[in-house]
């Protein structure tokens, strides 16, 4: 396994929490970190750009003191999530604030730039870049990412169509890197099968859309706990990109989830959210094929807890049956 030293002796389990649009606020990643995985957040779910440095002075503080007062069990690092696209006229501005402040982990969306990389870099930090395929994840390498997130199928939000195995297994023939993959993972034993196919990290988002820290209305939360897979729609409406949406949030808004007409991917905007009327994340709600492992909405830190039970379970069983 090959896992970044930032987060070697400070990870419960081998986790990290996906940034979550609107929804990653500072008391989540917070919670995350203290519960021992990687939190991370988006920078644009800082609005205006004076409250990201506001949002990066507080987790800063708050993990260091924690560290100080816990010297056994530190925190896990976190990580900011960048969108490295032509739309993001923000980037720029962000990236000086991370510098500002050293963030650890840096991890970058639609497009891969290799002075992004060297500025992440030159302070000591990483850069884990998602992929949907093995063309794009020699690409991100190339131009120096550290690590790669492979997101597959049934992921939340933008997400890829191959299967894990698939996509792991590609990677993995030329790749000895960190490897995180999404899609689908929302309970411990898919964590322990993430790292029997080859991924150093699981990379977990929708099950903390169900949390009390995490900044979504009470309704997408019950929903996380009430839906399944069969309410998931794949569209690229709302974003110019493919991702996965619950169904009733696309019906509550007036649209018909199984005839949706396909959108233009060059009107891709996600500094505003979308580019429909009803705006993702806000309207349309983001979610992976997970959901089903979900069943209450707790805290962060009980959801570490239970996947960190489930996961010492799934690998007990496992030495049992060998």
């Amino acid at each position: 396994m090959t896992i970044p030293s930032s987060m070697i002796g400070k990870l419960r389990i081998p986790v990290v929490a996906a940034p979550l649009f609107i929804i990653s606020n500072p008391d989540l990643v917070i919670a995350q970190c203290k519960a021992g995985i990687v939190g991370s957040f988006p920078s644009l779910n800082a609005r205006p750009i004076e409250v990201l440095e506001q949002w990066l002075e507080r987790i800063t503080v708050e993990l260091k003191d924690y560290d100080e007062a816990n010297p056994d069990t530190p925190s896990a690092p976190f990580a900011v999530n960048q969108i490295v696209h032509r739309s993001n006229d923000r980037l720029e501005q962000d990236m000086d604030l991370c510098a500002k402040y050293q963030v650890p982990i840096v991890i970058t969306s639609l497009g891969a730039k290799v002075e992004i990389n060297d500025r992440v870099h030159s302070w000591g930090g990483i850069v884990l870049h998602d992929v949907i395929d093995n063309k794009f994840a020699k690409k991100a390498i190339e131009k120096g990412a550290d690590g790669l997130i492979a997101v597959a199928a049934g992921a939340g939000g933008h997400a890829g169509v191959l299967s894990p195995f698939a996509l792991i297994q590609e990677i993995r023939e030329w790749f000895n890197g960190p490897l995180l993959l999404s899609g689908s993972i929302a309970n411990g034993g898919a964590v322990l099968a993430a790292q029997a196919m080859g991924a150093d990290l699981a990379y977990i988002g929708s099950a903390f859309i169900a949390t009390e820290e995490a900044n979504a209305v009470q309704a997408y939360k019950q929903a996380l706990v009430d839906y399944a897979s069969s309410d998931i729609v794949y569209t690229n409406l709302f974003t110019g990109v493919h991702g996965n949406y619950l169904s009733p949030s696309i019906s509550a808004n007036g649209l018909d989830p199984n005839n949706l007409p396909t959108s233009d991917a060059s009107q891709m905007n996600f500094s505003s959210g979308g580019n429909v009327v009803a705006k993702a994340w806000k309207d349309i709600w983001g979610c992976g094929q997970g959901i089903g492992a979900v069943t209450a909405i707790v805290t962060a830190g009980q959801l570490v807890e239970r996947l960190s039970q489930e996961y010492t379970k799934a690998r007990a069983n496992l030495i049992n049956r060998s």
